[in-house]
C-alpha cells in the first residue's frame, strides 16, 4: 500500500508526453477517423478530429509550452493520410512541415519520438480493406520507408504501431471504431497483418540507419486481467481474455513466430524485433463470463477503469523477464475532468517504478493536452494541459504544474505532497473518487 512519502526518481528516467496525430493536430480529413466521426451516434459528443487541437497550426505554442514545463521526451504521431494522401503520392511538403516540428523539438532539448501508425489509415488505404488486405505489408512498408528516410538525420527513435490489440479488437471484434466490424476472425486476421507490417517496418527501419543505432518498437497496450471474483471459472476466463488480447500478439510482434491464433509461421524469420518493450498502461479488468468490468471497491477514473498502480510493476515485471530490454512506459495517464486525482496518478505510478527499481527508462505520460479521444470525442480529458476547444486556449492544470516540477527537481519532496496530493492514502480501496 502506497503512503504519501517523498521520494527520488531514478537517476536514468527520462520523463515526457505523448499524443497522437489525429487526436491533435485537426484540419485533416481524409482519414478514416474523420469519416466515422461524421456517421451518426459514433463518437460520444458528435465531436470531429478536424477541430481536435489545430495543432498543425498552433505546434509552435505547444512546443513552447511542453519546453516551459521541462518535458525531456516527446512521443509525437505522424499522420499518414497526410503524408500520403494517394496511393504511392507522397506529399512533400507535408514531411518539411514535420521536419520543421521536430527541429523545433531538438532545438528545445525535447527528444522526439516518432509513432508511424495511431489508429488512423487514410481512405484509399481503408476502402481496400486497411490491415485485414494481406497486400497491407508492402503498402505499409513503402510509407514507413519514405518517412524514416526523410527524418533519419533527425530522429533515432519510432514506434512502428500503436497498441494493435485495442486497433484490431475495437475496429474488428466490437465494432465500435472504423470500419465496425464484429468478426473474431477477421479481428485475428488483422493481428496478423499488423504483427507482420511491424516486423517488416523494424527491419526497414535498421536498414536504412544502417551501423548508426535506431531504437524501434510499438507501443503495446497491456492491461492487468484478473477474475472478477475467485470463481475458478472465471480465473480460467481472465488467463485465456489476456493471451487472446495481449499475449498471442506481443509474442507474435516481439518473436517473428505468429501465435495462435494469430498463425503458425514466421514469414520473415524468427528474431528479436524490437529495440525496447513498450508499455502503455492504465488499467485492469476484472473479468466475468468473457465480459471485462470494473473490480469491486477499487477507485475509479471518470470513464470508470480502475485505478491499479501494482499494475504497472506486474507488467514491467512480467515483460522484461520474457523479453529482457529496456522498458518504455510509452503511455500512462488518466481520465479526470476536474484534475481531483490526476497528480496522484502520476504519483503513484511513477513511485512503483522507483522503489521497484523496474527497467524503465522512459516514462511518457498520455497526454500532453485534452484532445480528441477517439469514441469519446472531447468529452474525455487526459491532458496535463487543459483545452478549451472553441477558443482553443490551453491553460496548464495543477497535475500539470506538479509534473513540471518532479521533471525539473528529479523528485517528488515533501512541499509538493503538500501542494499537490490529497492528504489520503488513494491506493487503498474505497469509493471511487
Amino acid at each position: 500500500m502506497s503512503r504519501l512519502i517523498p521520494f527520488r526518481l531514478p537517476k536514468d528516467l527520462g520523463l515526457g508526453c505523448a499524443t497522437a496525430a489525429t487526436q491533435i493536430e485537426g484540419g485533416s480529413t481524409d482519414n478514416s477517423w474523420y469519416e466515422w466521426a461524421a456517421k451518426k451516434g459514433k463518437i460520444k459528443d458528435g465531436a470531429s478530429p478536424k477541430r481536435a487541437n489545430q495543432h498543425w497550426q498552433l505546434y509552435e505554442q505547444d512546443i513552447q509550452l511542453m519546453a516551459q514545463m521541462g518535458m525531456e521526451h516527446y512521443r509525437l504521431g505522424i499522420e499518414w493520410s497526410r503524408i500520403e494522401p494517394a496511393q504511392g503520392k507522397f506529399d512533400d511538403s507535408v514531411m518539411e512541415h514535420y521536419r520543421t516540428e521536430i527541429k523545433l523539438l531538438l532545438r528545445n532539448n525535447i527528444h522526439p519520438l516518432i509513432t508511424l501508425h495511431h489508429f488512423s489509415n487514410p481512405m484509399w488505404f481503408e476502402r481496400m480493406g486497411a490491415f485485414e488486405n494481406s497486400s497491407c505489408i508492402p503498402i505499409f512498408l513503402n510509407y514507413v520507408t519514405y518517412v524514416v528516410e526523410h527524418l533519419k538525420d533527425l530522429c533515432t527513435d519510432f514506434v512502428t504501431i500503436n497498441e494493435p490489440n485495442v486497433y484490431a479488437t475495437n475496429g474488428y471484434m466490437y465494432g465500435d471504431w472504423p470500419p465496425g466490424k464484429k468478426s473474431l476472425f477477421a479481428a485475428m486476421r488483422v493481428m496478423k497483418n499488423l504483427s507482420l507490417c511491424h516486423v517488416a517496418a523494424y527491419r526497414e527501419i535498421h536498414r536504412i540507419y544502417g551501423s548508426k543505432k535506431a531504437m524501434v518498437g510499438f507501443a503495446n497496450h497491456l492491461r492487468v486481467f484478473v477474475p472478477y471474483t475467485k470463481n475458478p471459472i472465471y480465473a480460467a476466463e481472465a488467463k485465456i481474455s489476456e493471451y487472446l488480447f495481449q499475449g498471442a500478439i506481443t509474442k507474435s510482434m516481439s518473436t517473428g513466430k505468429l501465435a495462435f491464433p494469430i498463425g503458425f509461421s514466421a514469414p520473415f524469420g524468427k528474431g528479436k524485433y524490437y529495440d525496447y518493450i513498450g508499455i502503455n498502461y492504465y488499467t485492469r479488468s476484472a473479468i466475468k463470463h468473457f465480459n471485462s468490468y470494473s473490480s469491486p471497491n477499487c477507485k475509479t477514473n471518470d470513464l470508470g477503469w480502475d485505478i491499479y498502480p501494482e499494475g504497472l510493476t506486474m507488467l514491467c515485471r512480467e515483460q522484461y523477464k520474457k523479453y529482457n530490454a529496456p522498458i518504455w512506459v510509452t503511455e500512462n495517464g488518466t481520465c479526470d475532468k476536474a484534475d481531483r486525482f490526476r497528480a496522484q496518478y502520476i504519483y503513484d505510478h511513477i513511485k512503483q517504478i522507483a522503489d521497484n527499481k523496474l527497467p524503465v527508462k522512459r516514462y511518457y505520460h498520455w497526454t500532453f493536452l485534452d484532445n480528441f479521444e477517439w469514441t469519446e470525442g472531447e468529452s474525455a480529458p487526459f491532458g496535463l494541459v487543459k483545452c478549451d476547444f472553441a477558443t482553443q486556449k490551453r491553460t496548464v492544470r495543477k497535475s500539470g504544474i506538479f509534473y513540471s516540477e518532479m521533471i525539473k527537481r528529479k523528485q517528488v519532496s515533501e512541499d509538493m505532497i503538500a501542494r499537490f496530493l490529497r492528504a489520503e492514502d488513494t491506493t487503498e480501496k474505497g469509493t471511487a473518487p
